[in-house]
């Protein structure tokens, strides 16, 4: 059952990743994340909300500096088979990715980078009811297998399937051009620290 509604959802989930970018332009997604960025400023005040951001646009730099693809700003001295090379490489680069649907995915990672930072800006305040949620599933699971109690694999495989659904939907709502408040996200680790508490507590263990 787990493995199913693990593929299941992350089958969904892909195809829905990749549909968004059809049926929205570019301008879609940046427009959400100003509206969102100016909710995070009323929510958490400009220094939360600047630091949100600057941890985003750090992440694109990254990813941008990872990139496999060919810049000719940082080849070497170049000869004329290399120039020929490069302008060709550029034009053949130029025509797959500058278009509408390769934009939109661009400002849509934009958008998910953004919000998954909010996620993060929540995890010092949330960490502590995480791991008291799983530490206390964790004292559960031992309580019931000193007292020869029935593990429950039933309720072990709901919960899972919950959390991973959880998760799932998590990474969706990263990339739907819906406006969300930043109260939202802290919804997300509370919810699968609870659920992952249950499953470990239902997770047989011999006494």
């Amino acid at each position: 059952m787990i493995r199913f509604v693990s593929t299941t959802s992350l089958v969904a989930l892909l195809v829905l990743v990749l549909y968004l970018p059809s049926a929205y332009p570019p301008e879609r997604f940046i427009d959400q994340l100003r509206a969102e960025y100016a909710l995070t400023v009323d929510f958490w005040g400009r220094d939360h909300a600047l630091r949100i951001l600057s941890r985003m646009l750090d992440w694109q730099a990254t990813a941008k500096q990872a990139s496999p693809v060919p810049s000719q700003t940082d080849a070497p001295a170049p000869n004329p088979v290399d120039l020929a090379v490069a302008k060709q490489m550029a034009d053949v680069n130029h025509r797959l990715f500058n278009n509408p649907y390769f934009r939109s995915i661009d400002t849509l990672l934009a958008l998910a980078t953004y919000r998954l930072s909010v996620l993060i800006e929540w995890m010092p305040a949330l960490g502590v009811f995480i791991l008291a949620a799983l530490f206390d599933g964790f004292l559960v699971r031992i309580v019931k297998a000193k007292e020869f109690l029935q593990h429950n694999p039933e309720m072990f495989a709901l919960h899972a399937c919950a959390a991973i659904m959880t998760a799932c939907a998590t990474v969706l709502a990263f990339v739907l051009p819906v406006t969300l408040h930043p109260l939202v996200f802290s919804a997300v680790p509370i919810a699968i620290g609870v659920f992952v508490s249950r499953a470990l507590a239902d997770f047989h263990l011999r006494g």
